[in-house]
Parts: C-alpha cells; structure tokens; sequence
C-alpha cells in the first residue's frame, strides 16, 4: 500500500452489535409469524450446571434475547455435584418434550461429567448449539442447508456475507486455529461458499507469510494479540474471535483482546472485527436463528 492509497484508505470496523441486531430483528418478526400460524412460540431450553460466573453471564443474556425474539423460554439449573445420569436424564426429557425446539448445554461442564457424551444425547433436530455429530457430518460433507450449524462460525460468514457476497469464488481464505468449535467449522463454511481455504495452526511453519497471503483471515486461537500489521495482507477482511483478558499488574485492571493485534491491523485493513463488540454478538444472534429454524423444520 503507498502513501498515497494509504491516505485515502478508510477500514470498515464490522459492527457485530449492530449485525447482531438485524439478525434478532428479523428472528422475532418471524417467531410472531410462527406463534399465530402455530399457536405456540419457539421453545429454547438451556440447561446450566454449576455456578460459573462466565457461564451465568452467558445464559442469562441468553435468556433476555430469546425473550426478546418472542421465543418461550426456560433454564435448567443444576448443581455442580450433579451425577451424569442426572443430567443425561433430563436431556431426554428435553428430547422428548414437544413445546421444545432448542436444547443448550452450557459448557464447561463439571469434571464429574463426560460432555461428549451429553451433547451426543441431544436430539440433533434441536442442537441449537451445532455440536451435535449428525450437524458436525452433514457440515462436513459439504451440506449448509439441512444441519443446524455451530453459532460462531456461522455469525462469522454472515459478517463475511456482508463484506463480499454469498460467493468468495476466487478468494483466499486463512483461519488460523483448528478447534472443531470455530477452526474446522468455518473453514467448512468458507469452502462451501467456494473460497480457497487453508486452516493454519501451531505446527504450521511461517504462519505469518501463509496469514499474508489471505483475503480473508480468520484467527480463532486464543492468543493475545498473536496477529500483527507484517501477518495481514494490506485490504484484507479480518475476523477476530479470540476474547482474551489481559491483566495490567501496574494498574490493577484488565482488558479485554483479541486474537489480533487491533491498533496495528485496523489501519491496513479492508474491513476489521473489534473486540469486544465483534464476532461475541453475532453467536447468540445465531443461536437464535437456529431455534427458530429447528422450530420450523419440526413444524413442517
């Protein structure tokens, strides 16, 4: 980039708030739809154990947006010290209740519990979360439609969507990480919609100069700050799903950050996620949208 163009050149900061917000919008104005044909609202369980305070915080935001997309909803709460069959008993219940479209697991889970288990008990018909193996293959084997598909990454592509259209045909795609929560799932996501997708990771040599070649770059590792201004290509769309809290010693306060240096990618940069205020919203927006078409598809 010259200093000419670089004048000249303005980032878009993606506002996942405000993205976040037209998704719910819509959510809702279709859930009321869905009310009067059916005379029932959407039903979104969530079922918390334990007393973390991340999680808490998590449900309880959760609860407030399904309310406000007309959706009926209920959480589980149960003790830290709960015995798997407990829990795996009322999955089941869930599973089998018809005024349930939607079933969520917070995770962690105690070390008492076995997750993949638990999750593996969800009916993939209501596994708002996508975690499910049945939605997991379906994604793998190329299929966008009929899963319902893991919320993060799929707020990611809608943010993408927003930049470049439902076709990144001769794009080049980087997602650095590899989780099966966010890396892989993307990276899916990303080919489906016909880019050219390379998942980078800790074993990948010179990973700054295969992030560079990227149009699209994704960091979902949980690195502070990991990417910096010499690993981006200059005009790219950069997606920052990292939340990581940085503690000031001197000051006594904390803050949080992203997987990617903002202050020094932003200004070269085409369009940029903040954090927070990036990526986070957009994965409750999508949990919504999941219980709303699980809700659909049950009802067809």
């Amino acid at each position: 980039m010259t200093a000419q163009t670089a004048s000249m050149h303005k980032t878009s900061i993606l506002d996942g708030k405000a993205i976040a917000r037209d998704v719910t919008d819509a959510v809702a104005q279709v859930s009321a739809t869905f009310a009067q044909t059916h005379g029932r609202q959407p039903g979104l369980s969530v079922v918390l154990v334990g007393e973390d305070p991340a999680s808490q915080v998590y449900v309880r935001n959760k609860g407030r947006m399904a309310a406000k997309c007309g959706f009926a909803s209920q959480t589980h709460r149960l003790s830290a010290d709960v015995a798997q069959p407990e829990l795996m008993a009322l999955v089941d219940q869930l599973n089998a209740d018809p005024g349930v479209d939607g079933i969520l697991v917070q995770l962690p889970l105690p070390p008492q519990i076995g997750a993949d288990a638990v999750l593996r008990a969800i009916d993939p018909t209501k596994d708002v979360d996508g975690f499910h193996p049945v939605n997991a293959g379906l994604l793998a084997s190329g299929d966008v439609d009929t899963p319902l598909l893991p919320c993060t990454p799929a707020g990611i592509m809608h943010m993408i969507r927003r930049v470049h259209g439902a076709d990144l045909s001769g794009l080049s795609a980087v997602v650095i990480g590899r989780s099966t929560i966010v890396g892989r799932p993307i990276a899916q996501l990303l080919l489906a919609a016909n880019a050219t997708v390379t998942i980078a990771h800790s074993r990948t040599p010179d990973i700054a100069s295969v992030s560079r070649a990227a149009d699209i770059l994704v960091a979902a590792v949980g690195r502070p700050q990991l990417v910096g201004r010499d690993w981006v290509k200059p005009g790219a769309t950069v997606i920052d799903v990292g939340i990581n809290r940085i503690e000031d010693v001197n000051l006594g306060t904390s803050n949080l950050v992203g997987d990617v240096d903002f202050e020094a990618v932003a200004p070269i940069a085409g369009a940029i996620t903040p954090v927070p205020g990036g990526v986070g919203p957009m994965t409750i927006a999508m949990l919504m949208g999941n219980t709303l078409k699980a809700a659909e598809a049950r009802m067809r």
